[in-house]
């Protein structure tokens, strides 16, 4: 087993430090939501935490909702909690959350569903306002003033909004027209509450932002309701999370760029967020599907191919598996359940490695990091490299 280099291991076992002020994102990472196994006594959210650092990504994706962060199978912590909780209250008094919280990883992604409310999105009501309101406010006031300093950024969002408008999962189905109206004022109450939080709560080099996720775009390019174009022009979200696995199903190279550069033309501006704010929230290869060479060879054209478009993140679904049983799993996994490593996290673990020279590398030689899109065409330049040379099937000779 590949251990994370020594000043990681220790920096696990103290109290948050700060992130790197000038740290580069480096694109690439993964997520833990919803595992259907786990493999040591830490709680499973814990126990995904450390994979993924000793991964080497500086991000961490998990979910924060009543039914992903307590229960006794597919949870966080395998045990209910001891009293009714609240975002901030997970986040903030329960050891195994805030342990994660902790970790020196610079972004988090977090799936955000209040305690307190009982509808989301298209179900959304009114009458639940102030409730959903408090619980994202005080959330993000929490890590505003629990980070300040570090460095770190907060994703305050939810799962693939496209089937929150159609609980049905049909494409085909228009969605209500209440449902739309609910979805829009869902999200405009959660970005007041981001907004309104880190207008009133001091802090420093520490950032929270709120993303809607979208799922269903392939198919719309052309018109047709979904959230895309019908619910995104009509909000304020600071960025856009795309679950795309509509657009890997034929020419990925053609297919995926078309539907980012759809969704960012639905975007209201924000002039005061830099780059592009739209970025993969999921993408993957069942095993079911797909061999893991395969998925690999798969998962490189998709991070090329992001990556050239501008995406900040490209978040592959994910380290542990959450579909199908043991004798028939779905295979979305960097590790699959007997603890096999997958060629698939080599892949993102090489990356990681080189990265993290490339880095070094930089600072030594220019006396400071690379930029963003310096380092966009160093990464594009060693994917590249790597899928010519794994990738590629020698000719037979005559």
């Amino acid at each position: 087993m590949r251990f994370p280099p020594l000043p990681l291991l220790l920096a696990l076992c103290l109290p948050p430090g700060p992130c790197p002020a000038d740290s580069v994102n480096t694109f690439l990472g993964t997520q833990a939501i919803g595992g259907r196994y786990h493999f040591t006594e830490d709680q499973p959210l814990l126990e995904s935490a450390k994979r993924i650092a000793e991964l080497g990504a500086a991000s961490m994706k998990f979910s924060l909702s009543p039914q992903a962060s307590f229960g006794k199978s597919k949870a966080n912590v395998l045990q209910h909690p001891p009293e009714r909780p609240t975002l901030a209250g997970v986040a903030g008094r329960d050891a195994t959350h805030r342990a994660v919280l902790d970790m020196p990883f610079t972004h988090f992604f977090l799936w955000a569903y209040p305690f307190t409310t009982t509808g989301t999105a298209g179900t959304f009501n009114p009458t639940e306002r102030e409730r959903e309101y408090r619980e994202i406010h005080d959330l993000a006031a929490h890590l505003l003033r629990t980070y300040s300093g570090s460095g770190k950024q907060f994703y305050l969002g939810h799962w693939e909004g496209d089937w929150h408008l159609r609980p049905g999962f049909d494409p085909a189905q228009p969605f209500p027209e209440s449902f739309r109206d609910r979805f829009i004022a869902w999200l405009g109450v959660r970005q007041q509450a981001i907004d309104d939080a880190k207008r009133d709560t001091p802090h420093e080099n520490v950032g929270v932002w709120h993303y809607t996720e979208v799922n269903l775009v392939q198919g719309f390019l052309g018109g047709g309701s979904c959230l895309t174009n019908d619910i995104l022009p009509e909000v304020d979200v600071d960025f856009v999370s795309y679950s795309c696995y509509d657009s890997l199903q034929g020419e990925i190279r053609k297919d995926l760029p078309a539907a980012l550069t759809h969704i960012e033309s639905k975007l209201k501006p924000k002039p005061a967020i830099p780059g592009k704010r739209v970025f993969l929230g999921e993408y993957g290869f069942p095993a079911r599907l797909h061999p893991p060479e395969e998925q690999a060879r798969q998962s490189v054209e998709v991070m090329i191919t992001a990556i050239e478009w501008g995406c900040p993140f490209i978040l592959y679904w994910e380290l542990y598996d959450n579909e199908g049983t043991p004798e028939r799993p779905g295979g979305f996994w960097l590790i699959d359940q007997s603890n096999r490593k997958q060629p698939l996290w080599h892949t993102h673990r090489n990356y990681f490695e080189w990265a993290e020279k490339a880095i070094a590398d930089t600072r030594q030689r220019l006396g400071r990091p690379p930029t963003d899109a310096e380092f966009r065409v160093a990464a594009l330049a060693y994917l590249r490299a790597v899928q010519g040379a794994a990738f590629t099937v020698p000719r037979r000779a005559k």
